[in-house]
């Protein structure tokens, strides 16, 4: 029988084997213990798009990590207050899989871990906009990733009512409290992100005449090369 010829590979198969074996054997929980609590008729409110949407945000998640640190960063540097929020909530995270792991509570679990989502999410957007705020500006602000957030955070929003008035129960909604959460604290902020950019601050402008002129000024050379400048020798 043919051996592995690379003992870091194998351990990498092994590995990578019993996290699928794990993960696809944990999938099976959730949707007993949502049928049970909510009954059998009702439709599971998790769609494709939904699994889609959470690997695609881990993985360009961990590039941007990856970017931070093989990237010159400057002075930048991760503040106390950030690392410490971050480490209660792995901390915490881990406590409640140990909590679940008994019972088998994953149903609980996933909505620990959707409020985890949506705390993150609303500490994610209260510095910008209490930037905004002490700056009374939105200058240098992306309104374009707010309106496409905006976008995502309704057409999500549609969906969830879209099953809701065919399967004609509500239980969509409460029945999956993380993704409804989500979708109403990213549309709050957006909506408070616009009314700063578009109404509160907008950018002042500049007349016509002093563009202008600054145009022109910036045109101007240093040096002056014409003929009627040049030094005239004198005769002797």
């Amino acid at each position: 029988m043919a051996s592995w010829n690379s003992f870091p590979l194998e351990i990498t198969y092994q590995t990578l084997g019993w996290l699928a074996f794990v993960s696809w054997s944990i999938s099976f929980y959730p949707q007993q213990q949502y049928f049970e609590k909510y009954g059998h008729e009702q439709m599971i409110p998790v769609a494709a798009n939904d699994v889609a949407f959470s690997i695609h945000a881990v993985v360009l998640t961990a590039i941007t990590l990856f970017q931070v640190f093989i990237y010159e960063r400057g002075t930048q540097t991760i503040s106390k207050i950030s690392i410490g929020i971050v480490s209660v909530v792995w901390l915490f995270a881990a406590v409640c899989v140990f909590v679940a792991l008994p019972s088998h509570s994953w149903l609980w679990l996933i909505s620990i871990f959707n409020f985890i989502q949506v705390s993150m999410t609303v500490i994610k957007y209260i510095p910008q906009a209490v930037m905004n705020f002490m700056r009374k500006s939105t200058e240098g602000f992306s309104i374009g990733n707010i309106l496409l957030d905006f976008t995502g955070g309704v057409a999500n929003y549609g969906q969830m009512a879209t099953q809701s008035i065919d399967q004609n129960s509500w239980v969509n909604f409460y029945g999956n409290i993380g993704k409804t959460l989500l979708s109403l604290v990213s549309i709050f902020f957006d909506i408070l992100f616009m009314v700063q950019h578009y109404i509160l601050y907008r950018p002042k402008k500049t007349s016509g005449i002093n563009e202008k002129a600054m145009d022109k000024g910036n045109n101007d050379p240093l040096i002056d090369s014409s003929d009627d400048h040049q030094p005239q020798a004198s005769n002797v």
